[in-house]
Parts: C-alpha cells; sequence; structure tokens
C-alpha cells in the first residue's frame, strides 16, 4: 500500500500547478523507492523501459519541427500555393487528402497524417484558402466547419484505412476479441473485407465533402 503515495504525489504535484514532467518523474522514483528498490534501480528501469519502447516517443520529436515551420510562415506558404490553383475547393482538396490518407494509412504508414502533423498545420489553411480564393473573406462560423470538416476526412479515412493494413493493431485486436468467443480468423481474411468498407466510406464521406461545396457556395454567395 506504501507504493501508492506516488498517486498522492501526482495529486499535490497537480493541485500546485507544477511542471507535469516534473511531477510525474518524482511520483515515479518515490513509487519504486516505496516498493524497495533503489534511486538507481528506478533509473536504470526508466532507461530500460524507455530503450525498449523508443519507437514510441520519436513521433514526438516532428512536433518541435512543425513548430519551427510554421514560425517560418507554413500556413501562409500553403495558402499561397492553394490560392492560385483556381479549380481547388474545399470539398476537393478534402476529397483528395481523404483518398491519399487512407491510401497510405493501407500501407500502414499512419503516420504521415494527423492532426498535428498534417491537419493543423498544412490541410485546414489550404482549405480555408480554398474557400476565400472563391467567396472572399468567410465568417467565423463557416472557417470552423471548414476545420472540423478537415479532422473529420483525417479520422474517417484513418480509421477506414488502417484495417486493411494486415499488422496493425485493431487488427489484432478484432482478432483476439473473435478468438476469445470462440471463432477463428485469420488477420489476411480481416483485412481481406475490410478493402469494401474503406470503398464505402470514400463514396460517402466523398458524397459529404461534395454536398459540402454546394453548402458552401449557397451560404457564402448569399451572404456577399
Amino acid at each position: 500500500m506504501l507504493s501508492l503515495i506516488g498517486i498522492l504525489v501526482v495529486v499535490v504535484g497537480f493541485m500546485a500547478r507544477l511542471n507535469p514532467l516534473l511531477v510525474v518523474t518524482v511520483a515515479a522514483l518515490v513509487t519504486g523507492v516505496a516498493g524497495g528498490m533503489g534511486p538507481i534501480e528506478v533509473v536504470e528501469t526508466f532507461g530500460k523501459a524507455f530503450k525498449e519502447n523508443r519507437y514510441v516517443s520519436v513521433v514526438w520529436v516532428v512536433l518541435p519541427v512543425i513548430g519551427l515551420l510554421e514560425r517560418a510562415g507554413l500556413q501562409e506558404r500553403a495558402k499561397t500555393l492553394i490560392g492560385a490553383v483556381q479549380a481547388a475547393t474545399v470539398g476537393r482538396l478534402l476529397l483528395l487528402y481523404f483518398i491519399l490518407r487512407q491510401a497510405t494509412s493501407a500501407l500502414g504508414l499512419t503516420s504521415l497524417g494527423g492532426h498535428a502533423q498534417m491537419v493543423r498545420p498544412l490541410i485546414a489553411p489550404m482549405a480555408e484558402a480554398a474557400a476565400e480564393t472563391h467567396y472572399g473573406e468567410i465568417p467565423d462560423d463557416t472557417r470552423q466547419s471548414i476545420r472540423a470538416h478537415t479532422a473529420a476526412a483525417d479520422n474517417i479515412a484513418l480509421f477506414f484505412g488502417e484495417d486493411i493494413f494486415i499488422a496493425i493493431a485493431s487488427i489484432l485486436l478484432i482478432k483476439g476479441f473473435l478468438e476469445q468467443n470462440g471463432i477463428i480468423v485469420e488477420p489476411l481474411q480481416l483485412s481481406v473485407w475490410a478493402i469494401p468498407t474503406a470503398f464505402c466510406a470514400l463514396a460517402i464521406h466523398g458524397t459529404r465533402l461534395m454536398l459540402l461545396d454546394r453548402r458552401l457556395a449557397r451560404t457564402l454567395e448569399a451572404a456577399r
């Protein structure tokens, strides 16, 4: 029971609004010492866990790079680029991103897209620029709606695309759940049957994006 003192450290640290990373580190040290481990042994355990799972932390290295690119004008350059393409509309742009996101997810490249890496710094500003190119300045509620549709395109494409890849965690989860209930299936079978679902998702959401273009045209042209 003494090992649970680490929880108290976390609660007190967060209530005092201390640095979360420092609070969690101290809580881990306190828990280890209370559980009979020496300070050096606790640090060794930290190092071993980080070494064995370092691939999980690599993705966070990308975030500072994205921040630097945004500071250097990444969003402005993306808006300028898409603004020069007269044929680009919000729906067409998001449909193209949907197809690319779903295709790369089907190959297991789920980290190529995402809200932090692609949606916020690139796709959302490009979609907004496409609307501004055709309709001029857009109201804030329309801007928020475009951002929401951009995030939804990423989520739906990833959700229905990743199951086509045989070695994804969701496929293994489904396989394990079915086996617990006496249904034996191979991961390849699950992947194959995910393909029709992915095409249905593409057709349904693609239609929604085309309807989004019509709705934006009707709303914004009426407001001009």
